[in-house]
């Protein structure tokens, strides 16, 4: 006759397998979804939320469950066993990351907190690169390894050089100051492109013009509070646009604000023969037709003037609009483009798109993304910089330009 003792207890032990085995197999439900299958790896939708930290658990998956391929072309762009990592946080808007190819670091910028943040590769260690940083936001390394940043508060486009000193590259356009330099590129013959749309004339994120301007009429915000000597007495003088600087500096408008509203993001094709233009919703003061969240595309002719102008894409995914933001391409000529779809929970992260503007997949993050950038010593490595925090991911492609 068995022990009674014993007999309790394989069968309190197979009242817990079967638990447990439920558990195994039941279905998670997330926020306005319907419950997934068993086999369905987790998201940043499903509830309770994964963790991206450093020291997370592994995903287990052969391939991370938030890069979604749409077309199986993409699954050749995924790196396996790769997962995506959230680096850092601590931002209160990230944006601008660029890397030193050199230095083998990231830098990123910290908009509201005026300050710039660089993690280092050898020990993963993140330090205060630059405060105060005139508001940056975006950045970038020309072909001389050189950081370049466009300035909200002061409303102009520098370039760090290697003994330290600091170059202004441009502030003004036929005598008129620009509103908020956002995002710049670099060229192999030496000229950079940026964009001018009005983000950077807020309290939150440069300076707000000073009373009588487009982004301050009524003359409520104090914009001399809290600023330098120099600061808070500009007023907005010029339309949206696109600009290249020539090596001589001189400043030239290649798209107006009738071709594409509120330009944000930039990013050449590999072969420097077309432009990427990301047009983003209104701005402050801005009176002009205002953005509609999506990408523009130009040919570049051999005297530096855009012609051809096509939309590339609307960035609409499933119904939900993944607002467009910073842009880079990899040497296949794919377009990676950050994606902001507010509240739309799972669209925010990257869309990538072939050189034809077909949607190729996704990557999934549990905030907002606003630029992203190729790294790390073989450049296979893609950084997000995301609403408060940085994260990166292997992946199967090489970034084609600098920074």
């Amino acid at each position: 006759m068995a022990d009674p003792t014993r007999r309790q207890l394989v069968k309190c032990l197979g009242a817990l397998g079967a638990v447990a085995g439920a558990a195994v197999v039941a279905p998670r439900a997330a926020f306005g979804q319907t419950p997934v299958t068993a086999r369905q790896p987790p998201s940043t939708i499903t509830i309770p939320p994964r963790d991206f930290g450093p020291n997370a658990p592994p995903t287990t998956y052969f391939t991370d469950p938030d890069i979604v391929a749409v077309d199986p072309v993409f699954n050749g762009y995924v790196q396996p066993n790769a997962a995506i990592t959230r680096l850092w946080t601590g931002a209160l808007w990230a944006e601008g990351p660029a890397w030193s190819g050199q230095g083998r670091y990231l830098v990123w910028s910290d908009i509201p907190n005026n300050r710039q943040l660089r993690w280092l590769e050898d020990d993963e260690r993140v330090t205060v690169f630059r405060s105060p940083s005139n508001n940056s936001n975006g950045n970038t390394f020309d072909f001389e390894g050189r950081q370049l940043s466009c300035e909200h508060l002061m409303r102009r486009v520098v370039r760090y050089e290697h003994d330290g000193s600091v170059t202004v590259i441009a502030d003004s356009y036929n005598g008129k100051r620009f509103t908020s330099p956002n995002d710049v590129v670099a060229h192999p013959d030496g000229s950079y492109w940026f964009t001018d749309p009005p983000y950077g004339a807020q309290l939150y994120e440069g300076q707000a013009d000073a009373p009588g301007g487009a982004a301050n009429a009524a003359g409520r915000l104090r914009s001399r509070v809290g600023q330098s000597a120099d600061a808070g007495r500009m007023k907005r003088e010029l339309p949206n646009g696109v600009y290249r600087v020539d090596t001589s500096g001189k400043v030239t408008l290649v798209a107006g604000e009738e071709q594409v509203p509120d330009p944000n993001g930039l990013a050449f094709s590999p072969d420097y023969k077309k432009l990427y233009v990301v047009s983003t919703g209104k701005g402050p003061g801005d009176t002009g037709p205002g953005g509609k969240g999506d990408v523009h595309v130009f040919d570049v002719g051999s005297d530096n003037k855009l012609s051809n102008q096509k939309l590339f894409t609307d960035c609409m995914v499933d119904g939900v609009k993944c607002g467009p933001d910073g842009a880079r391409c990899d040497v296949n000529g794919n377009l990676w483009l950050s994606s902001n779809a507010g509240r739309a929970v799972g669209y925010s992260g990257v869309t990538v798109w072939s050189p034809e503007g077909k949607l190729l997949g996704r990557i999934r993050l549990p905030e907002v993304c606003g630029n992203v950038c190729f790294g790390g010593p073989k450049r296979n490595r893609l950084f997000m910089a995301a609403s408060q925090s940085l994260y990166a991911v292997y992946v199967a492609t090489q970034g084609a330009a600098p920074g």
